[in-house]
């Protein structure tokens, strides 16, 4: 074991050992801080080649027909050696950029360890992803080469750049083929034990990743050899991974998500990454798939929490003990109704593209309804406020960079004036503001950009949205401003409906009483639309256009009429005040 694999595994460890007492994990808690670190060659190949590790089950990915696919540390360790050998053949140079745009397959986790040994930058993209958004992202990222199925490699034809190729799973090329394709089956028949060229240096850049773009064009986060593979450390700790522990997390490839936690958080940990491919969600037969592989930890984003209540919980007679959530804020609702079923809490947590988890629910720790938690160890948080820049309770969420965490983008590829801008002052500053109680747990309001100011009260379009997504009728909602000629703007709702219900006047009056009577009298939601919302290719709802076009529809009368399909409080008598 070398020294770097040692210190790594002692942070580990100081955090495994403090798993359910966070205020030692914070005191004792130090980043581990190199100048030369690489998670491929000194963390995984150690877990390959460890007796206790080495034939343990690294991956599992299970299909709808009960086929599965299985690999070990040792056997994925090995594959990724002779992978990489491969790609350096093909003409691959460190520092190159390879865009990885497949799906929850074993050559997805093959590719990423292989690409880390080799020093080639990993450019992750969903396969969702159209020419347009193609060109646009193999240019800002300066991908050179791509690895993806038959079915998307066409996408590519239109894309005007200098890329190759590397198919995977078929050796018909495709018919219009613009660029070199080579397939990926042929690096089965490269050498084994890689042997790297030079060191990685920790600063390095390992990864760029697209933003989701809710509120602009999507941002290019660059991430190093460190800033994820060893930021993740307060991942593993906020999720609760244990060595042994079978982890599944619902998250599409593409998004840093899906690095987080069907990654770096369980193989630092030393636990297996368990996958579940379908085509479309059933919750039963998701419960029946975790009951069979023995998962102990859970995570999935808010949306497929609302789907999994709706069914019987209870169904999962052994349901795994460590909950967590990431994406959007979970309502108290939800969270109560699968502590009832299951024995216990989803733990809501925060963190960014530009950076892992930094504040979270950790586990043993008391749960408050509606809070995000506390900050990980290693992360220092403050809350500014945006008009003083006043350090107190209710502010912009923001991470003290004395010292720096290492679990922390270097910045914005390409972007100095972005960069400018968000690392001002000698702080991160995330966009996102929250306020912290007395015991020092955190709150998410809401984007700064979507926070609005309705009768000159600060409303959070989160807290009014929690509301509304509890009557029964409701499968979506966003809430945005609209324009009003006397309090310069009410909150409005989009709301999409579950497939029970239909659009009505009858069905709108009964989510604006559910709003009238459950929130105070300046947070009511004073109109509602049944509309499809818009949303960014990762799924997350895209609040910008939605204001956008609240200020076309009253553009010119300050709000006094409505859009043909909009319902307001006062179309209804019992609404009223």
């Amino acid at each position: 074991m070398t020294t770097v694999t040692e210190q790594f595994r002692a942070a580990r460890d100081l955090l495994v050992k403090h798993r359910e007492d966070y205020e030692s994990a914070r005191a004792n808690f130090e980043w581990p801080r190199f100048s030369h670190f690489n998670f491929a060659l000194d963390w995984f190949d150690h877990l390959g080649a460890d007796p206790a590790t080495a034939d343990k089950e690294a991956l599992v990915i299970t299909e709808i027909d009960g086929s599965a696919t299985r690999r070990t540390f040792a056997e994925l360790s090995r594959r990724s050696d002779q992978l990489a050998n491969w790609l350096l053949g093909l003409g691959a140079r460190r520092g190159d950029r390879v865009m990885l745009m497949l799906n929850n397959q074993v050559e997805l986790w093959e590719s990423m360890l292989a690409c880390i040994k080799a020093g080639l930058v990993l450019n992750p993209a969903t396969a969702m992803l159209g020419t347009a958004d193609l060109q646009d992202r193999v240019e800002r990222a300066e991908v050179r080469w791509v690895v993806v199925n038959p079915d998307d490699a066409t996408k590519f034809d239109g894309v005007d750049a200098d890329i190759t190729v590397i198919q995977v799973g078929s050796e018909a090329k495709p018919a219009q083929g613009t660029h070199p394709t080579v397939f990926y089956r042929e690096s089965h028949t490269a050498p084994e034990g890689f042997t790297p060229q030079q060191e990685t240096a920790a600063d390095e850049t390992l990864l760029l990743y697209f933003t989701s773009g809710t509120t602009s064009k999507a941002k290019l986060v660059e991430h190093t050899h460190t800033s994820y593979p060893v930021g993740h450390l307060s991942t593993m700790y906020w999720i609760g991974l244990e060595p042994g522990d079978v982890h599944l997390n619902v998250a599409a490839p593409g998004w840093a998500k899906h690095a987080w936690s069907n990654f770096f958080a369980p193989w630092i940990a030393g636990a297996t990454i368990f996958l579940y491919n379908y085509t479309r969600f059933d919750a039963a037969a998701l419960m029946d798939k975790m009951a069979e592989e023995g998962v102990t930890s859970f995570c999935a984003p808010p949306t497929v929490w609302r789907m999994l209540v709706q069914a019987d919980l209870t169904r999962l007679k052994t349901p795994p003990q460590k909950l967590v959530a990431a994406g959007e804020p979970l309502n108290p609702e939800l969270i109560n109704t699968v502590e009832k079923a299951w024995k216990t809490s989803i733990r809501d947590g925060f963190g960014q593209t530009e950076s892992s988890v930094q504040i979270a629910n950790t586990p043993g720790q008391k749960v408050k309804p509606g809070s995000m938690g506390r900050p990980l160890p290693g992360m220092d948080v403050v809350l500014i406020d945006p008009a003083t820049g006043e350090i107190g309770d209710t502010g912009e969420i923001c991470l003290n960079l004395d010292p720096r965490p290492v679990g922390l983008t270097p910045g914005y590829y390409g972007a100095p004036e972005k960069n400018d801008e968000v690392f001002a002052d000698g702080y991160y500053h995330s966009g996102d503001i929250a306020e912290r109680d007395a015991d020092g747990y955190i709150s998410y309001i809401g984007r700064a950009d979507d926070v609005f100011k309705a009768s000159d009260y600060r409303l959070s379009p989160f807290e009014l949205e929690s509301v509304v997504i509890e009557h029964p009728s409701v499968a979506e909602v966003a809430v945005v401003p609209s324009p009003d000629p006397i309090r310069l703007a009410v909150p409005k709702a989009y709301v999409a409906l579950v497939a029970s219900a239909e659009p009505s006047a009858e069905v709108a009056e009964s989510i604006l009483k559910y709003c009238h009577d459950n929130l105070a009298p300046y947070k009511r939601i004073r109109r509602l639309e049944f509309y499809e919302l818009p949303k960014t290719v990762s799924g997350k709802i895209r609040r910008v256009d939605l204001r956008k076009r609240e200020g076309e529809i009253h553009a010119s009368d300050g709000g006094e009429t409505k859009a043909s399909t909009e319902y307001a409080d006062t179309d209804f008598p019992g609404l009223k005040g």
